[in-house]
């Protein structure tokens, strides 16, 4: 997991090629600009979902995971939380396209918005949407970067 701010993205260029193309998109195009649902950048490569979201309490939602892709997640407006842990639970549904969810409580927790990012890697536990200063809903950007096997 990363957590920064946008102006400190070129930091992570080199750690793969679909992440530096993920970071070239992110610095030629302002965010605030994606229409809402798919932007394609690189195909099943690089793609990012864009999306108003409602944001819920910590209470009664798990972590979620991916195995192939990574998640580099930004608010364009609003604020939410997020959590996230390195302690493995128990399964919780069936593993679908590519995301599974498990019953771990959050250990690390942040706040999107004004200018940060989180970049969750594969198999990374990760909770987003979560409700922050009383901000109920954001409209946010997901890049999904698949990460070389």
């Amino acid at each position: 997991m990363i957590c920064d701010t946008l102006q400190h993205l070129t930091r992570y260029k080199g750690l793969c090629k679909n992440l530096d193309t993920a970071i070239d998109y992110l610095l030629t195009h302002d965010p605030a600009s994606l229409p809402l649902g798919r932007t394609e950048v690189d195909g099943e490569e690089v793609f990012i979902n864009t999306m108003d979201a409602t944001l819920h309490s910590d209470d009664g939602y798990h972590p979620e995971y991916h195995k192939k892709y990574a998640d580099l997640q930004l608010d364009i407006t609003g604020s939410e939380g997020w959590g996230f842990t390195t302690n493995p639970g128990r399964e919780i549904g069936d593993f679908t396209g590519d995301c599974g969810f498990q019953d771990s409580a959050s250990v690390v927790t942040g706040t999107l918005g004004e200018g940060r990012f989180v970049l969750f890697f594969p198999t990374e536990l990760h909770k987003p949407g979560l409700v922050q200063h009383g901000c109920v809903g954001v409209r946010k950007a997901v890049v999904k970067i698949r990460m070389e096997d």
